[in-house]
């Protein structure tokens, strides 16, 4: 409990001196989750749609692995990831280790089946109610995958929101792929593990204190976007 205290008081005085390296990490923390996402979202959202209109050979398996990355562990990721981008791997050309680039990239490999599967489970409710219809018009396959999408935005800002819960509290993957250098790819999440490390436990508490804070305004905001929306139907 006094760690605790002491961390909210860390957390309180970071805030209202506007601590030039807690912005700075936080930004970054924002900005590499936030592109993550959209490129998740990009590719796990029409994936999910396009698994529940589409009926082919492997279908089932292509569900069952999708399903089985969900679990797959972030270290894993972090690893493959390294290995690709390091010097002697088949992207190390690119420079692209150790840098925003590199933890957006395991970002997106970790949340995208997570959305993607969530997006199916949604995208397969509502095509059974819309199938007879679509079918009916004629309808592309893609047409399909577009109207469950726009009609389903509600369930799919859940899959979104879960990407960004796992995406903003990732620390394995990252830590790897992005070295928690000081300055150029330290986030919220490594710099509580260093923290935490140097036995500097208020500090780190604190850290915390605004993740927790930052998850819960994103995910008020979304709601609230949709409660909007709701009430502009009405």
């Amino acid at each position: 409990m006094t760690d605790l205290l002491a961390g909210l008081r860390e957390a309180l005085r970071l805030i209202v001196t506007l601590d030039a390296d807690l912005i700075e990490i936080t930004a970054r923390s924002l900005q590499v989750t936030l592109t993550a996402l959209l490129i998740a979202c990009a590719i796990g959202l029409p994936l999910g749609g396009w698994l529940a209109v589409r009926r082919f050979r492997f279908r089932r398996a292509v569900i069952a692995v999708l399903n089985a990355l969900i679990g797959l562990p972030p270290v894993v990721v972090g690893l493959v990831v390294y290995l690709l981008l390091s010097r002697s791997g088949p992207l190390g050309v690119l420079g692209l280790l150790f840098t925003p680039t590199a933890m957006i990239i395991a970002q997106v490999v970790i949340i995208t089946p997570l959305i993607a599967s969530i997006a199916h489970q949604a995208m397969r409710d509502l095509w059974a109610d819309y199938h007879d219809l679509l079918i009916s018009m004629n309808a592309t396959r893609w047409q399909r995958v577009t109207t469950l999408l726009i009609d389903g935005r509600r369930a799919l800002l859940t899959a979104a929101l879960a990407g960004f819960g796992r995406a903003i509290g990732e620390v394995g993957a990252i830590m790897i792929v992005g070295g928690n250098i000081d300055g150029a790819t330290r986030v919220l999440t490594t710099a509580i593990a260093l923290e935490t490390g140097r036995g500097n436990f208020a500090l780190a508490v604190g850290l915390g204190l605004i993740l927790i804070t930052i998850a819960l305004l994103v995910s008020g905001a979304s709601h609230w976007a949709l409660r909007t929306e709701r009430r502009s139907l009405w």
